[in-house]
């Protein structure tokens, strides 16, 4: 068994179905948070409308690695990771694409089915 902490401010509620079964899992705020920030450059310029580049800085708060733990962090933080060369197989994002993300009547995501690297 994995143990999982949740590096994002916010609860996130996984929901999957297997075989018939529904897990459906909570992973509170652990209270530390992964961040990272961005700076955006205007980059180019099409039609009189500014196209930016976005860098970001290194990311914050992302304990070390440890055998049998699994953080989730942002899509952000795993976008950061991978823009500054880090490879973490330990990092893990709400998969909150269309086909990933469960949504409520008013369109706001309540949960995920599963997570997702890059």
């Amino acid at each position: 068994m994995k143990n999982i902490i949740n590096l994002t401010k916010h609860v996130v509620n996984v929901q999957t179905e297997t075989e018939g079964w529904v897990l459906e899992k909570a992973f509170e705020p652990s209270g530390t948070e992964a961040r990272v920030t961005s700076k955006q450059e205007i980059f180019a310029d099409v039609c009189g409308i500014p196209v930016v580049r976005t860098t970001y800085s290194e990311v914050e708060g992302l304990p070390a690695q440890e055998d049998g733990t699994i953080y989730i962090v942002s899509t952000l933080v795993l976008q950061a990771l991978k823009a500054n060369g880090v490879t973490r197989t330990d990092c893990v994002a709400p998969n909150t694409s269309p086909s990933g993300a469960i949504r409520n009547d008013a369109g706001q995501i309540v949960g995920v089915r599963g997570f997702q690297t890059l």
